[in-house]
């Protein structure tokens, strides 16, 4: 604790960290905190589960008064992310009695509205906030402090426009920070244009590659769910995430994994508001181990015990490849990742190979049986039978 009170950090959120047993800051909050308390922008390059929250945390609360208006805006590239960072900055600001608010699509406005109306602090998804602003249900004047929270995905996202849009709309009186995992061209050019002399900090990989270990297998495609149903059951891990492509594949994974006996639940794009909310929690407090997910769930969100990563399917590009791994072997523990490759993923896996120095050991195929699987066909016939409310026929083929 005394490295903390090091820093200056306001006795309000010393107090909340002593109840919350931190030990010592992290390198990202050693390194930013000082800077942030001065009233400097920063351009933190920093990992997920870095610690980065508690350090933009300390400017949000320190320039923030109780009942004086939206007086910091933190923005966010997904929905669980606004809703993870709502909830730590709650906690930090409790003695401050500061009012948080998530705001983002998928949920109704209405309530979102009514609590705009007397909320000090908003932490929300561009494309919501611009909703918001188009219909003059929010007012950002008086924003003292702008967090640009994991910008590389908001970028990559596609959400640049909207983001600027955003910042135009804020007091030009402000702090600005911006965390990133990587800091590229789109980063700099975005922070010379809104940013007063930033100041650019990073700290080193909270995932520690030393700790973590990196297979492939390389079978036939219709061995590949056989294989990994085997190796969720031959290993008792933690936490397991398994992340796939797209949607249809999440889907159709999950689906047969509980159809195997194995605890498993699926996330993506394509599930309400409420029901990814729901899922997040029960993953959270490890009702469910066995997590299926696209990347909605790779980047941002501080998932502690995760033992292993599956890539069932492998990413197209080696950053994605990196957020996905970078899930496991964090804070000083173990982790292992796990590659499935079938003849469909050796581009992409070759993709990856070649951006990055990553030591990926080859594994021999053990000797598995073949898992039956159940799934409902997609065709003209089956959706006929849906809309005159006959059963649709289930498939039964072995992988």
């Amino acid at each position: 604790m005394k490295q903390f009170y090091e820093l200056g950090i306001s006795n309000n959120i010393l107090r909340t960290i002593e109840e919350e047993n931190f030990e010592e800051p992290t390198e990202i909050q050693e390194k930013s905190i000082p800077l942030i308390l001065e009233g400097k922008d920063v351009i933190g390059g920093s990992k997920t589960g870095s610690g980065k929250t508690l350090a933009f945390s300390t400017a949000i609360i320190q320039n923030s008064e109780k009942g004086k208006g939206i007086q910091a805006l933190v923005l966010t590239p997904t929905r669980e992310l606004a809703e993870q960072v709502s909830k730590e900055l709650k906690k930090f600001s409790k003695y401050k009695k500061l009012s948080i608010t998530p705001i983002y699509g998928g949920v109704s406005i209405n309530p979102q509205i009514e609590k705009l109306c007397r909320t000090d602090v908003v932490v929300g998804t561009p494309g919501r906030i611009l909703d918001h602003l188009s219909r003059n249900t929010i007012n950002l004047s008086k924003v003292r402090t702008l967090v640009l929270d994991e910008a590389d995905r908001m970028l990559d996202m596609g959400f640049l426009n909207d983001v600027e849009k955003i910042i135009r709309k804020c007091s030009v009186k402000r702090q600005t920070l911006l965390f990133s995992a990587t800091i590229s061209t789109d980063i700099y050019h975005l922070a010379g244009k809104y940013m007063n002399s930033p100041v650019k900090i990073s700290a080193e990989n909270y995932v520690d590659p030393k700790l973590m270990k990196q297979v492939y297998f390389d079978v036939k495609n219709k061995l590949k769910f056989s294989l990994l149903v085997h190796l969720l059951k031959l290993e008792h891990p933690g936490l397991v995430m398994v992340f796939c492509n797209t949607r249809k594949s999440v889907d159709f994974v999950s689906r047969n994994l509980k159809k195997n006996n194995i605890d498993a639940i699926a996330i993506h794009g394509g599930f309400s508001q409420a029901k990814r909310t729901q899922t997040m929690n029960q993953f959270y407090k490890q009702d469910i181990y066995v997590l299926v997910c696209t990347d909605v769930a790779a980047r941002g969100l501080d998932i502690k015990g995760v033992s292993h990563v599956y890539n069932f399917d492998i990413p197209k590009d080696s950053k994605d490849y990196i957020h996905r791994i970078g899930r496991t072997a964090r804070a000083g523990n173990e982790g292992k990742v796990i590659n499935l490759l079938s003849e469909r993923d050796h581009e992409n896996f070759s993709r990856v190979l070649r951006d990055n120095d990553l030591n990926i050991e080859k594994k021999q195929t053990p000797y598995i049986e073949r898992v039956v699987i159940a799934f409902q066909e997609r065709n003209n016939k089956f959706n006929n039978s849906r809309r005159f409310g006959k059963r649709p026929r289930t498939r039964r083929t072995h992988y």
